[in-house]
């Protein structure tokens, strides 16, 4: 048998497991080529279409999709991920950013009223970097009357690179946004714009049946640095939307990285989620996979063993001894169904032993019987011509 390599790496000391970073650079290495080798095929196909007379002006633009493909991390768990805290839209600090574009187009999305974010992004402290390129900020109330058809949404997930949304109102983003944004890579992308008030250093906690007055909602917003530095932040991170199941995928790079950039970002994501996502960290996590969007997935980190806990694997417990009672009782079945058929089989034998054995004693006996058949009509044959003759003289 061939020597097999294992992709599970265990250490002595510290966490019982880790990534095996010559595998994920492997692998990040492998995914790439075979996501720029379709590349190069559509892009022959294009020219093709181009050659005829379908001409398209932004084909050849670095940003497009067919140029810029997600990478995504793939991970399955043992046990389904059903803590509330855990399940919230969250994010992930990446070392190479997934939107360092300069021609980005941000849209944020923010708690009511939106005139104090838009005061905030044009306030002349906020850098002019980062305000040119938030093209549109929109209250959640005028979210949802705006952006009822699916033909609204679907414009304007077309018209802006990344979605940035107020934490407070994040959850509350699903079902006005729909499919159309969060089965993509451009799920909003929680940040904290809230201001925070402290009292000796401690976070002062608000009454939730308490009603906020005008000046209250207008003064809820950071000053202008910090909501800057937030979005900045946020921009350099990995949006993590887990769900009440095994498996979630988390975008952690695209088809423009090097090898080097998307296994460096693949190892902080997988931190990242085993320090504060996923329960019990490495004993729940099954395994890791990476993926393009039309490509298989590569492993580059699978389990060893598929239970959380040790207490998991009960031996003598009842339902383990049934188990072994019902292979002990199916393998005596066999056996006894085995010796039956070679009963079976022998009775077959004899029984046509003794057929032969008949046949050919019924042979033997017709032969003897037309052989004393012969002998007493030679006996008989001249006694009958002696009372002919004694008949005939008389």
């Amino acid at each position: 048998m061939g020597s097999s390599t294992e992709i599970t790496s265990k250490v002595t000391s510290g966490s019982p497991y880790q990534l095996d970073s010559p595998q994920v650079l492997k692998a990040s290495s492998a995914l790439l080529r075979h996501i720029k080798s379709n590349q190069e095929e559509k892009e022959k196909s294009a020219t093709k279409k181009t050659l005829i007379g379908d001409n398209d002006e932004d084909s050849d633009a670095e940003d497009t999709p067919i140029h810029n493909e997600a990478v995504w991390l793939i991970l399955t768990t043992k046990k389904h991920v059903v803590d509330k805290n855990r399940l919230k839209p969250s994010k992930i600090s990446l070392p190479h950013s997934l939107n360092s574009s300069p021609s980005l187009s941000i849209c944020v999305i923010t708690a009511d009223p939106q005139r104090g974010v838009k005061d905030i992004i044009a306030d002349s402290s906020f850098p002019q970097s980062l305000s040119s390129r938030i093209e549109k900020v929109i209250g959640f109330s005028k979210l949802k009357a705006r952006y009822q058809s699916f033909e609204s949404r679907r414009q304007l997930f077309a018209e802006h690179d990344v979605f940035l949304a107020d934490d407070r109102i994040i959850t509350r983003l699903v079902p006005t946004l729909g499919k159309i944004f969060y089965k993509s890579s451009k799920r909003p992308i929680p940040i904290r714009i809230a201001e925070i008030e402290k009292v000796e250093g401690k976070r002062v906690k608000k009454d939730p049946k308490k009603k906020p007055t005008k000046e209250d909602k207008s003064a809820s917003f950071a000053a202008p640095l910090i909501v800057a530095k937030e979005i900045e932040r946020t921009l350099h991170c990995a949006p993590v939307q887990l769900a009440p199941a095994t498996t979630a995928a988390i975008r952690v790079g695209s088809s423009k990285f090097t090898p080097e950039q998307l296994s460096d970002n693949v190892a902080a994501v997988v931190q990242g989620l085993t320090d504060k996502f996923v329960t019990k960290g490495w004993r729940n996590i099954k395994a890791f996979h990476v993926k393009g969007a039309n490509t298989m997935a590569m492993p580059i980190w699978l389990a060893s063993e598929l239970w959380v806990d040790d207490a998991d694997v009960v031996e003598g417990a009842p339902e383990t001894q049934a188990i072994e009672d019902a292979k002990s009782s199916k393998k005596r079945k066999s056996i006894g169904d085995e010796k039956l058929l070679e009963g079976k089989k022998s009775k077959k034998s004899k029984s046509a032993d003794d057929e032969d054995d008949s046949s050919a004693r019924k042979e033997k006996l017709q032969q003897l019987k037309a052989k004393a058949l012969e002998d007493g009509d030679k006996k008989d044959a001249p006694k009958a011509s002696g009372k002919k003759k004694r008949k005939s003289t008389s």
